[in-house]
C-alpha cells in the first residue's frame, strides 16, 4: 500500500486496518467534536444574519456512548500505528475533549501535555447565555509511560523570545487567504485549522523527514504543514469534496526550511571525551584548569581526571566542590585553561575538536 505523501480514500478505522503496525512517528488528530447541535436550531449574529456553524453530518453522533465507541476504535488503530517512540496530539472542544483524555489513558497512552488553544477573534456566544468559548484544547501523549519522545525544547524557546514555551498558545482562527473556498466561494470545510497552529505542532513535536499520520484529513492543512517543514504525510478522509480541494493545496505548497524547522537548536553536539582530546594534544596532562572563582586544578591522568587539594577525580566532581555545590556541576561550563596568553573556555577548545570530526 502506497502512504507516503499521499491522500488515502476510505472510512478511517477501515483505511488504518491496512497499513503496518509501527509505521508513523507522529499523528496529528482533528477528529468530530460532537457538537450536538440540537436539529432544526438556527443561530443569529448580533444584527440578525444566520451563523453557519459546524452542523456537518460527519459530526452527528447517536449519543455520547456511540461517539465514545468510535473514538476508542480509531484510537486504538493510531496506537498501533505509532511507532514505540511515537506521539499524538488530538485537538477537541469542550463537548468532548474530557471523554477522548480519558479513553487515551485508558488505551495505555501517557498524556505529556494539554494545550489550550487561545482563539484571538473566537466566534461570539450570540445568545449571551453563557460565557465565550474562546479556546480549544489539545492534549499530546506519547505511545507509553517509556516512549522516548521528540520534543523540541530549544526550538520552542526559540520561537517564544528565549523563554520556555508555555501551554497556552495564542493564534486567531483560520480566516481569509488561508480559508479553502469552492468553486461557489464558500468556505469547503467548517473547521479548518489554522496553519500557524499546525506549524507550532509540527516543529516542536516531530523531526525533519518524520512520517505524520492524519486520520481525519479534512482540507490537508496537516499535509501542507508537513511538506512545507520538510516532513512526510499520510492523510486519512472520506469525503471527496475536502479531497479535491485539498488535494490542490498540497499541490502547491513550496518546501521552506529555516532553523526552526531543522530543529537545529535541539541537535545535540558529537559526544566527545577527555581521553581523545588529550590524546590529540587538545589538553595536555600537569596543565591548570582555572575555574571562574579563580582557583585551580591540575589535569592528571589520561581519562581527564585534575587533582585538587590532593583529592584526583572527575573535572565535574571537583568543580562543584569548588562551588561547594551538592549536586554535580558540568566543568565545561566553569573551567578555563590558558591558550597564547589568554585564558579560553575548554568548552571552546571541545567545540574546535568537534569541527576537525566532521
Amino acid at each position: 500500500m502506497d502512504y507516503i505523501n499521499k491522500i488515502l480514500s476510505g472510512d478511517t478505522i477501515e483505511v488504518m486496518k491496512k497499513i503496518p503496525d509501527k509505521t508513523f512517528d507522529f499523528c496529528f488528530a482533528d477528529p468530530p467534536y460532537f457538537m450536538q447541535i440540537e436539529t432544526g436550531k438556527k443561530l443569529f449574529r448580533v444584527e440578525g444574519t444566520e451563523f453557519n456553524g459546524c452542523n456537518d453530518e460527519w459530526d452527528k453522533f447517536e449519543s455520547m456512548d456511540t461517539y465514545k465507541k468510535f473514538t476508542i476504535a480509531w484510537l486504538t488503530e493510531v496506537k498501533r500505528l505509532l511507532k514505540d517512540n511515537g506521539t499524538i496530539c488530538v485537538i477537541s472542544g469542550m463537548q468532548s475533549i474530557y471523554e477522548i483524555g480519558s479513553i487515551l489513558r485508558d488505551l495505555g497512552f501517557w498524556v505529556i501535555n494539554d494545550i489550550i488553544w487561545q482563539k484571538s477573534n473566537p466566534t461570539p456566544n450570540f445568545n449571551g447565555s453563557r460565557l465565550n468559548n474562546s479556546h480549544e484544547t489539545l492534549i499530546w501523549a506519547s505511545k507509553s509511560k517509556t516512549s522516548k519522545f521528540t520534543f523540541n525544547y530549544k526550538t520552542g524557546k526559540e520561537l517564544n523570545n528565549g523563554k520556555q514555551m508555555g501551554s497556552i498558545w495564542n493564534f486567531a482562527v483560520c480566516s481569509g487567504n488561508e480559508r479553502l473556498k469552492d468553486d461557489n466561494n464558500s468556505k469547503v470545510h467548517t473547521t479548518q485549522k489554522p496553519e500557524a497552529l499546525l506549524h507550532r505542532v509540527i516543529v516542536l513535536f516531530t523531526k525533519p523527514n518524520d512520517l505524520i499520520l492524519d486520520p481525519f484529513g479534512g482540507t490537508m492543512t496537516t499535509g501542507a504543514v508537513a511538506k512545507r517543514t520538510g516532513r512526510n504525510y499520510t492523510m486519512i478522509e472520506r469525503d471527496t469534496t475536502y479531497i479535491k480541494y485539498g488535494s490542490k493545496r498540497l499541490e502547491n505548497i513550496q518546501v521552506k526550511m529555516t532553523d526552526i524547522e531543522k530543529a537545529i537548536f535541539d541537535i545535540k553536539p558529537q559526544k566527545v571525551s577527555m581521553e581523545e582530546m588529550i590524546e590529540n594534544n587538545y589538553f595536555t596532562l600537569g596543565e591548570r584548569f582555572y575555574h571562574k572563582n579563580g582557583e585551580y586544578c591540575i589535569l592528571t591522568t589520561p581519562n581527564g581526571y585534575v587533582e585538587y587539594n590532593g583529592e584526583i577525580n572527575s573535572m565535574h566532581e571537583i568543580a562543584s566542590k569548588m562551588m561547594n555545590k551538592t549536586r554535580r556541576v558540568n566543568a565545561f561550563d566553569y573551567f578555563y585553561v590558558i591558550r597564547n596568553g589568554k585564558l579560553i573556555s575548554i568548552n571552546e577548545i571541545r567545540n574546535n575538536y568537534r569541527k576537525t570530526l566532521k
